[in-house]
Order: structure tokens, then C-alpha cells, then sequence
């Protein structure tokens, strides 16, 4: 059975591409890519996706949350010390990025990279070079760097955070994960993907969703994304003895942000229309919101696309989509 860790479930057009991106990159020699994506779409799976379709599959795969190790503390982590470099270091230690060489280094929120460490990495990016922590001598590596963030990094680089160098160093190869709320009925199938994974796991028989559950998934906006369905039907099955998932199984949050109206149907057809009324009207409702967002912005596309949580490039593409 194949490790769904390491799988992108879902028959989205979205999620197709992306399945063809991740292939094409990994099998690529380009030895760095930059993944975007809200939290809980799954960059960590995608960089290992890339890793293990890659030559360098039998070599270290490193995740390293940059957001995780202090500051203070990260520049050894990735790049190891000589004995002596500090109080505290009696002994050599071989960093991270060391311990990868000829795998792959995936930085995750490498937008928690202090400026200092981020002139390091783009030293090491460009040479493939390093040196640990008080060392005189510096040492190669063969690495693929793999970062991801949540944050649009462009307007990171505006406002003085991130290393305008470093951004288009690592922009060479750009992979963009869609949000849940933006791949309809994938939903389902992921439900079902994970209502399957932990019937295994803790020895259950719940069948699926009902009716009624499932129109609520497919209504609700899922903030957090992949991470969110599955931790949610973690703990149903740990919580709940039914054989069927009900909507009283649910967090009352989820029920009122439905009812209020808070999330867009994800696959509603107007009464009367077949699927051009679909198509139509969701073209309808995605003109009007991204028109509302750049009224908002006073017309600054990066900043509507901020708003609407989408790249720039996504944002420039849906505007002439829509003649807009």
C-alpha cells in the first residue's frame, strides 16, 4: 500500500497540475524551489513528494521549521561548529545542511530566517559552500533546498523583512498549493481518503459522511485547510461510536459559520440550470469578489491578492479571465 504521506489526494484540475508540476520538478535538476501555501495544504508532503520522486530519494531528507529554532541557534543547526566556537561547543558538530548532502534540505517558514542568516543561505545557494561556526576552512555540498511559506514573500521583501536577493534566488522554481476551499468536491474525497486511514488505525468501521454532513463540508470554508478535515476526523473517531458521520459529531463553530452564511457553497447549482448554470455563476461570484477586493486594495493588485490569498500571478491570470 502506498504511503499516504506521500500522496496528493484529490481529482481537482488544481490538484492534477500539481501532481504533474511535482513530478516534472522533481526529476528536474533545478536544486532550488520555493513552495507557497496557506497552512494546512500541505507544503511539508509536497516537499517530500519532490524528494522522494527525485535521483536523491535514497539520500537524507531534512525538514527544518525555521520558525521552530531560535535564532541564536539556527545558524549552528544548519551549518554545524568547530570545537571551541563558543561557550559550550567541546566538540565539532556537523550542521544539517552537512548531514544532507546529496538529499534534500527542505526549509519550512523560511520567512522566520533572520536577515543575517539569510545573506548565509544565499552565500551557500550561489557557491555551495559553507563554513560551520568558527571555522577557517569551507566545505561543499550537493543539496536540493526546498523553502516554503505561507506569506506572500513579495511583499516581504517590500516591507524590509526578507532578502530581495534571496527571494529570486529561490523564485527560479515556484509551486503554489490550491486552499481546500478552492478545490469543490476534493473535500469528499479527502474525507473519505482519511475515514479510510483511521478505520485502520484505530480498528474502526465508520462508513463515510451522511448526506447531510457532507453538503456542510462542502459549505465550509476550511481555514485550515487539509490539516483541519483531518485533525477534525481524528477526533471523531476517537470521540464519537457511530458508524456514519453526523452532523451533531461536528464542532458547533462549523454549523454556525454554515448557517450564517460565512462559507460559499462549493458545489451548488442554481435552480433550473444544469452546468452552465454552475460554471456561470460560480464566474459570477469570483468576478464580483475579486472586483470587491481590488475596490478595496484602490486597485494595487498585490494587495487584493493578499487579501484574497492568492499569488499575484493567480490574481493577474483570474483578472483576465474575467475581463477585468
Amino acid at each position: 500500500m502506498a504511503d499516504y504521506k506521500n500522496e496528493l489526494v484529490g481529482n481537482h484540475p488544481s490538484i492534477q497540475a500539481l501532481k504533474r508540476l511535482v513530478a516534472r520538478v522533481a526529476t528536474s535538476p533545478a536544486q532550488t524551489v520555493l513552495i507557497y501555501g496557506e497552512t494546512g495544504t500541505g507544503k511539508g508532503l509536497v516537499a517530500r513528494m519532490i524528494h522522494r520522486l527525485s535521483s536523491r530519494a535514497q539520500k537524507e531528507f531534512v525538514d527544518i521549521n525555521c520558525a521552530a529554532i531560535p535564532a541564536s541557534l539556527l545558524e549552528s543547526e544548519l551549518f554545524g561548529h568547530e570545537r571551541g566556537a563558543f561557550t559550550g561547543a567541546v566538540e565539532r558538530k556537523l550542521g544539517l545542511i552537512e548531514a544532507a548532502n546529496h538529499g534534500t534540505v527542505f526549509l519550512d517558514e523560511i520567512r522566520e530566517m533572520d536577515m543575517t542568516l539569510q545573506a548565509k543561505l544565499l552565500s551557500l545557494l550561489d557557491t555551495r559552500q559553507f563554513r560551520r561556526v568558527g571555522a577557517v576552512r569551507t566545505t561543499s555540498v550537493d543539496v536540493r533546498f526546498i523553502a516554503a511559506t505561507n506569506k506572500v514573500l513579495l511583499s516581504e521583501v517590500r516591507d524590509g523583512r526578507f532578502r530581495e536577493d534571496l527571494y529570486y534566488r529561490l523564485q527560479v522554481v515556484a509551486v503554489n498549493l490550491p486552499t481546500l476551499r478552492e478545490r469543490g468536491e476534493d473535500v469528499l474525497n479527502l474525507a473519505q481518503h482519511f475515514i479510510d486511514r483511521y478505520n485502520t488505525v484505530y480498528k474502526r468501521s465508520i462508513r463515510g459522511l451522511s448526506d447531510e454532513t457532507a453538503d456542510i463540508f462542502l459549505r465550509y470554508g476550511w481555514p485550515g485547510n487539509v490539516r483541519e478535515l483531518e485533525n477534525l476526523l481524528e477526533r471523531i473517531f476517537i470521540l464519537e461510536d457511530d458508524d456514519v458521520i453526523l452532523p451533531r459529531h461536528l464542532p458547533d463553530r462549523i454549523i454556525r459559520v454554515v448557517r450564517s452564511g460565512g462559507a460559499s457553497p462549493a458545489g451548488v447549482v442554481p435552480a433550473g440550470g444544469g452546468p452552465e448554470g454552475f460554471h456561470e455563476a460560480t464566474a459570477d461570484f469570483q468576478r464580483k469578489l475579486i472586483s470587491r477586493a481590488l475596490v478595496e486594495a484602490g486597485g494595487n493588485v498585490q494587495q487584493a491578492a493578499e487579501m484574497l490569498r492568492i499569488s499575484r500571478h493567480a490574481l493577474r491570470h483570474q483578472m483576465i479571465k474575467h475581463g477585468l
